[in-house]
């Protein structure tokens, strides 16, 4: 009876003491940041590069994509005569913003977009909003 006793008395202590403290709940970790997944271009490949632009009227120049979002085309030249910004909005949505210095009479500077293709014989192009195409090949 006394162990019966000592033992109702031991659990009435341990009723009434504190609990033990816990750890804090380990947290999940925080996921990782991730970039969001870079457009291809019209080509498949990731959009920055080297290109060679040739237009309808045959004229050609070298635009680089930088892949800052900048960009700079240059004539045959070598001679700098564009610089701006752009994106890939899809493979098929190309569209730029060309640098204050280098627009033209009445241009606000508004973002412009060309729609790419790669047909069925290969030839990349690039048709602007008036219809003009010209040609792409990735250097």
């Amino acid at each position: 009876m006394k162990y019966l006793i000592v033992l109702a008395a031991a659990t009435a202590l341990a009723g009434c003491s504190k609990p033990a403290e816990q750890e804090p709940a380990a947290q999940a970790p925080e996921p990782a940041a991730t970039q969001p997944a870079q457009v291809m271009a019209a080509d498949g490949q990731p959009a920055p590069g080297t290109y060679r632009v040739t237009t309808e009227g045959g004229d050609v120049f070298t635009e680089e994509l930088k892949p800052d979002g900048t960009y700079i085309q240059t004539d045959a030249d070598g001679t700098v005569v564009e610089t701006g910004r752009w994106v890939q909005k899809s493979p098929q949505d190309y569209c730029w913003t060309v640098d204050e210095q280098y627009r033209e009479e009445g241009d606000m500077g508004a973002e412009k977009c060309n729609t790419e293709v790669v047909g069925a014989d290969g030839v990349w192009t690039s048709t602007n909003a008036d219809g003009e195409t010209a040609t792409v090949e990735r250097m």
